[in-house]
């Protein structure tokens, strides 16, 4: 994936067994907020600030998604367990990684998506794409920042 690259279309089940398909998400931007594995203390971090900057999001007709390949029950626990409520947290589980794989950051060797941030403009064209260290906590107020302009 590239800067331009339109996102190909995806339905993914969150957190609470409900499918939500990105494409019912045109006309607002979306942060695809790709994590590594739940349970995590760095991915637990990265989830949680996508929920305490709700509203911020909101604000600037944003919609911020969590994605890792882990199961639906293990997400469902995971949210409830971290506090997270109005963020959606999606399972790319089976096929196993395969949105993250098309999107070009599936770490075949480990089994899991890179630590990645995407961002997709209302037409679901990528506008921002950084992949991080693995152990490295991306900067929320950067995607802001950035979605600010």
């Amino acid at each position: 994936m590239q800067i331009g690259d339109k996102i190909p279309d995806f339905v993914l089940k969150d957190q609470h067994n409900m499918e939500l398909c990105i494409s019912d998400l045109k006309g607002k931007k979306v942060l695809l907020s790709f994590h590594p594995l739940a349970w995590t203390k760095v991915c637990a971090q990265q989830m949680k600030s996508l929920e305490e900057n709700h509203k911020r999001f909101e604000e600037l007709n944003t919609v911020a998604i969590g994605l890792s390949v882990d199961t639906v029950p293990s997400k469902h626990a995971w949210a409830k367990e971290l506090g997270i409520k109005d963020t959606k947290l999606l399972s790319d589980f089976w096929p196993h990684g395969e949105v993250a794989n098309k999107l070009e950051i599936f770490r075949e060797k480990e089994g899991f998506s890179e630590r990645a941030n995407i961002i997709i403009d209302k037409e679901q064209k990528v506008i921002f794409f950084r992949v991080y260290d693995i152990p490295q906590l991306p900067d929320i107020e950067e995607i802001i920042n950035f979605l600010k302009k």
